[in-house]
């Protein structure tokens, strides 16, 4: 193979989704490619941080850029289950039951807040993000593709929240943080925003379509068997570590497998890298890690994961 793809229409149209994200969203290039290899993917982001740091705009500018559905559901503690997924109501007018469909018909769903609402709520989530598909009534619909669920949570405000199961927690791809922008960003984003939101000039650079050829492109990377291993090292590596109860799952292993050839692929190359894997580690292995009383902390859980990497050799070999 050679060192980079003979890039396809799909796959040149990465730069474009970043570029246009890029025009609203400033400094968070790392992010917006993390964003980018969960939906390619199929996976769904948890982005814990303070309100402000533009999760939503992101969320939104990402959505309008590939031409998709975007939705918004806030959670709050009253939030009921059939307002997420939708309901069977009884229709008089034509003398049957009609389905309302909820916000989660939708491509990319940001899920706003998600911890201030109950866990039977969270849960309505669960076969979503799983499965891309909904069961209510006993009938199953389908959902939309791409599915991308973005959740944000605040890591400061703790009271009147439910924190997310382990059950949960192991569904997104990746756990992420935008943080605050340095000095010269924050000028930026003052500049570019001083007459106009940017956001209203977002034209669509692709269409859904090209999301789905992406996910089918990603999946012809080539991972070399050492990586395979190294991968399967750096967990076992978690579940031997003093302080962690529980270290990451085999649907973990799986996870990295997935997002290493998709981050690869928006990088375009035809082939994962240990920087592939060294640069999703934290992301992907982290949220996943229960640890023992005490160490809760979420820097504990990246120190740990760094800790795993350290523990492991880096395999060299010709990847490509």
């Amino acid at each position: 193979m050679g060192n980079e793809l003979d890039k396809s229409m799909c796959q040149k149209k990465v730069q474009l989704i970043k570029e246009s994200i890029n025009k609203v969203i400033i400094g968070k290039s790392d992010t917006i490619d993390m964003l980018l290899t969960a939906v390619i993917s199929k996976g769904h982001v948890l982005l814990e941080d303070v309100p402000g740091t533009g999760k939503t705009v992101m969320a939104k500018t990402f959505a309008k850029s590939i031409n998709a559905e975007f939705q918004r559901i806030q959670f709050t503690p009253d939030l009921l289950p059939s307002d997420v997924t939708g309901i069977n109501y009884y229709n008089q007018k034509l003398g049957e039951f009609t389905f309302r469909k909820g916000p989660v018909f939708g491509n990319i769903i940001l899920a706003d807040e998600i911890n201030r609402a109950t866990p039977r709520t969270q849960s309505s989530l669960l076969e979503c993000m799983e499965e891309h598909q909904i069961t209510i009534d006993g009938e199953t619909r389908i959902l939309d593709e791409p599915f991308l669920v973005i959740a944000t949570q605040n890591p400061i405000e703790t009271s009147g929240t439910f924190q997310l199961p382990e059950a949960q927690l192991d569904r997104f791809i990746m756990k992420l943080n935008m943080g605050y922008p340095d000095k010269a960003e924050e000028i930026s984003i003052i500049d570019r925003f001083l007459l106009e939101s940017p956001f209203d000039t977002i034209i669509p650079v692709c269409e859904k379509e090209d999301i789905i050829n992406m996910q089918a492109e990603a999946k012809n990377i080539y991972i070399h068997s050492a990586l395979k291993e190294y991968i399967v090292d750096v967990v076992n590596a978690t579940r031997n570590l003093k302080n962690v109860s529980i270290g990451v799952s085999p649907r973990g292993t799986l996870t990295m497998i997935n997002a290493a050839r998709s981050y690869a692929y928006i990088q375009g190359r035809s082939y994962v890298v240990p920087e592939d894997i060294k640069k999703l580690a934290v992301p992907v292995f982290a949220h996943r890690l229960v640890l023992k009383l005490g160490m809760t902390r979420e820097d504990n859980r990246e120190l740990f994961i760094e800790q795993a990497l350290e523990s492991v050799p880096v395999p060299t070999e010709e990847w490509s």
